[in-house]
């Protein structure tokens, strides 16, 4: 008799995306008539920077002719974006990160999810923020790390709360964890950490002999000089700190597939008996194992982001997105609403001081608007609604005229 792995059976009936999209199916079948505006999902809207577009095209054309076609190619990632990634994203900030740390994969969502495979699934102790990426939580218990779902909370894991009163930046735990998911800046909340804030993270680590799992995903978007982009900018994070990016946002890469993880070389994780394994070459094992790599077109046109060209037109891109977040933004304040990101990161998180899920039926019940409930992404988050910037300057000018209607009647 074949049975499942019942880990499964403990996550929530649906993810929360799935939710959100029933929902505003639902309503468009119902309401044909009135065109919806999504500002819910992180999804890009703009076409790809123009350097990128070319040499996807080059990269495409190169696979017509036998003397450039190109089959399988390196599991880990062509070795001409691997340095040009180390040189532009690690080493002209002063981390010492080396080409042949770098994985490059389809996703950092497939990376986050995939990356806990290569630790122990038991005896391990989860340090999560709340509200949460749903990623960092869902494959956690899908492995069998948690306990069962008491009151939305999975027994298993430490729940690093992150509300209005620490400014949505938790605090180190003061008990110990052996697996931390940090997200800077935050998805969902916008929030960005500190140098000290994140330096206090790596001293925690270290005592604890515990990894850090740093999402980067966002650091594109920081506007603030004195904002870390990177986990490695903090001294020792190298020795218990994984980071994970991605092209999706920055060169509007959600279609196209494109991400990439760092493990550093001195980074060490332990057996049953406490003898001390690099986790580099076991992530290099899973990664080769799991996976064939990211085509070379793909890979082409992600290299050309670190060209003079594509630094300007992704830079160009940002500052598009990171416009309409302040237009949301101000809108929102000047709505009366408590906001925080929108500065440094295309989110805007708002407090609705309502339920979550009542709110969003009202915005897309009376405004056509998509946002994204806070309870989605954890109990903290109930209360709160994230609006992406992800969007067009009309289709975001449009949402906030229809918002600011119905929540000023």
């Amino acid at each position: 008799m074949i049975r499942i792995n019942e880990n499964y059976l403990k996550l929530k009936a649906s993810y929360l995306f799935s939710d959100i999209a029933k929902r505003v199916n639902a309503f468009t079948a119902a309401n044909p008539d009135k065109p919806v505006i999504r500002l819910g999902i992180g999804d890009v809207t703009e076409p790809l920077p123009q350097a990128c577009l070319e040499a996807f095209h080059a990269g495409v054309d190169e696979m017509a002719a036998r003397a450039t076609f190109k089959g399988y190619g390196p599991e880990q990632g062509y070795a001409f974006l691997r340095e040009a990634i180390a040189k532009h994203d690690f080493q002209a900030r002063g981390c010492a990160i080396a080409a042949d740390e770098i994985f490059v994969s389809d996703g950092s969502k497939c990376d986050c999810g995939n990356i806990q495979e290569i630790f122990a699934t038991e005896g391990i102790q989860l340090a999560i923020p709340d509200p949460v990426y749903p990623v960092y939580v869902d494959t956690n218990v899908m492995a069998g790390r948690t306990g069962a779902n008491l009151d939305g909370r999975y027994k298993g894991i430490t729940y690093l709360d992150s509300t209005p009163a620490n400014g949505y930046v938790p605090a180190v735990p003061a008990t110990a964890s052996d697996l931390i998911y940090l997200c800077f800046p935050n998805n969902p909340t916008g929030a960005v950490a500190t140098r000290e804030q994140l330096a206090a993270w790596v001293a925690y680590a270290k005592a604890n002999k515990a990894i850090i799992l740093f999402d980067a995903a966002y650091e594109a978007f920081i506007q603030n000089p004195d904002i870390p982009h990177s986990i490695y900018e903090i001294p020792g994070a190298d020795e218990c700190a994984i980071e994970f990016r991605s092209f999706s946002k920055n060169a509007g890469f959600t279609g196209t597939r494109c991400a990439f993880t760092v493990v550093p070389k001195k980074l060490q994780a332990f057996d049953a008996a406490g003898n001390a394994h690099a986790v580099h070459p076991l992530w290099n094992r899973r990664h080769t194992t799991k996976f064939n790599g990211v085509s070379y077109p793909v890979q082409k046109a992600a290299a050309a982001v670190y060209t003079e060209a594509g630094q300007a037109q992704t830079k160009a891109l940002v500052a598009f997105y990171m416009a309409n977040a302040k237009l949301i933004k101000d809108t929102m304040t000047g709505l009366g609403y408590s906001c925080i990101g929108g500065d440094n990161a295309p989110y805007i998180w708002i407090n609705t001081g309502t339920d979550s899920w009542a709110f969003f039926d009202k915005l897309l019940n009376e405004a056509q608007v998509v946002c994204t409930p806070g309870a989605g992404f954890g109990s903290c988050g109930e209360g709160h609604v994230r609006i992406s910037a992800f969007n067009s300057r009309e289709n975001v000018e449009k949402a906030l005229a229809r918002i600011t209607a119905v929540l000023k009647k």
